[in-house]
């Protein structure tokens, strides 16, 4: 289905953005990865998704919180590929704090890669997409895109200016053949949320079984979290011509929990 078709996805080197890289490489794109970590770990996964997927699979590694390094990141792929069709803005990073806690520091991080990194690289791959009048652009959001949480300002406020940013992105691009979306999951246990679970235990004064029982999981309907897989999947349907009439929408993927 993605035959000849390149797709960039930022932050998959682990969890939600390498599930979504998998569905991809399976409907046949040439995927780009990038991401943080060890790199003898990167080059394992890079080399074990080419080979189960039989599709050519690479990595760049950018500092998405500098828009320079983001200018780079695409234009690398642009030079190494020659188009860039799919892009999958994953990338994110997380803290949990009182707002009168909250380390400005933090807050500036947060909002330059859960943010202003899709912003960059949107605005860069978008000429190169209305050129070829075909484009997929997926935001990663989060069901905070839609609702909020205590402890999490500048995550929620990253997440709604995201699905913002969606919208007026999909507007702007809707006769040119390019589509936009916001994914927005409940809670997945990947990384990012493993490691917000001792955080929040802190702010709340909670032991952190209380926190996955009590807080991560008590708006989910479902009573579970969701998978990895799913995403991928909704990802890879968002590329396929079925969905070309979907986009500026966002697409709760979290178990009833904003059914509430």
């Amino acid at each position: 289905m993605l035959k000849g078709k390149v797709a960039l996805v930022t932050g998959s080197t682990s969890g939600i953005g390498l599930g979504i890289a998998h569905a991809l490489a399976r409907d046949g794109a040439t995927v780009v990865l990038n991401g943080l970590g060890n790199p003898d770990e990167i080059e394992t996964i890079r080399a074990q998704l080419a080979a189960e997927t039989g599709t050519e699979v690479t990595f760049v590694g950018a500092d998405l919180s500098r828009a320079d390094a983001v200018a780079e990141l695409i234009a690398r792929v642009e030079a190494d590929h020659g188009r860039l069709d799919v892009l999958v803005n994953n990338a994110g990073v997380q803290h949990v704090s009182p707002i009168e806690d909250f380390p400005p520091e933090k807050w500036d991080l947060i909002i330059a890669l859960n943010l202003t990194a899709a912003f960059h690289t949107i605005r860069l791959a978008v000429p190169g997409m209305k050129k070829r009048g075909w484009g997929r652009i997926i935001n990663v959001a989060s069901a905070h895109a839609l609702v909020a949480s205590p402890f999490k300002s500048a995550y929620v406020a990253s997440k709604h200016g995201i699905l913002g940013l969606t919208k007026t992105v999909a507007l702007e691009l809707a006769e040119h053949g390019v589509t936009a979306n916001a994914i927005c999951p409940g809670y997945v246990m990947t990384p990012l949320v493993q490691k917000q679970i001792p955080d929040t235990a802190k702010a709340r004064g909670i032991t952190e079984e209380e926190v996955v029982r009590d807080v991560l999981l008590a708006s989910q309907a479902t009573k579970r979290f969701v998978e990895v897989d799913e995403l991928g999947a909704l990802a890879a349907f968002l590329c396929s011509d079925g969905a070309a009439s979907i986009t500026g929408i966002a697409l709760p993927v979290d178990g009833g929990w904003t059914a509430h």
